[in-house]
């Protein structure tokens, strides 16, 4: 006798069209093509976003070379892959890439700051997610660690440019002559 097989019912895979028709005021990204909903980020959070933030704007106002931002702000990478890095460095020459107040490709740089419950998709498939879209310079911050990882594309793929945990200083490949004191992050 034969066995029926049922088919596992297929999610549905979520675009950038589908995103815009949300309506409720949480925030969501979308990583090939899953709906992922983001939860608040958390006091300590806000606070090393705003410290990196702060340190790169200050050093744009002299290099004047883009713009930083901060979470929220939707990056299109693709069809299916709609993210929001906590912050992102827009050099001039892609600003032109900023329609209907989103960004519609990979900025220059992007920073994660890892929390529990990102860490699977910051570490990982953010990483080859950038890496793929070509992202020039990929942080990732470590709150638990007082780390700090920064990541430079060579040749389309992440070589690991600069690390400090506790004490010392990153460095940024796009930002030419850009450190910043590891100390001065996690106060």
């Amino acid at each position: 006798m034969a066995v029926a097989v049922k088919e596992k019912p297929r999610e549905k895979v979520w675009t950038y069209e589908d995103y815009l028709r949300l309506t409720d005021d949480k925030r969501y990204e979308v990583i090939n093509g899953r709906l992922i909903e983001m939860p608040a980020p958390g006091f300590e959070h806000q606070d090393i976003s705003m410290r990196i933030s702060v340190k790169i704007f200050i050093f744009l106002q002299k290099a004047d070379i883009g713009k930083v931002l901060s979470a929220p702000f939707d990056v299109i990478l693709s069809g299916t892959v709609v993210v929001q890095p906590d912050i992102v460095f827009i050099s001039k020459d892609n600003l032109k890439n900023i329609k209907k107040g989103r960004l519609f490709g990979p900025p220059d740089l992007a920073v994660e700051i890892i929390s529990p419950g990102s860490f699977y998709r910051d570490r990982y498939e953010k990483f080859a997610l950038y890496e793929k879209y070509s992202v020039g310079e990929y942080w990732l911050v470590y709150p638990e660690y007082r780390a700090i990882e920064v990541w430079c594309l060579k040749d389309g793929k992440y070589v690991l440019h600069s690390v400090a945990a506790e004490k010392g200083d990153v460095e940024s490949c796009v930002l030419k002559g850009f450190k910043i004191k590891v100390e001065e992050v996690f106060k």
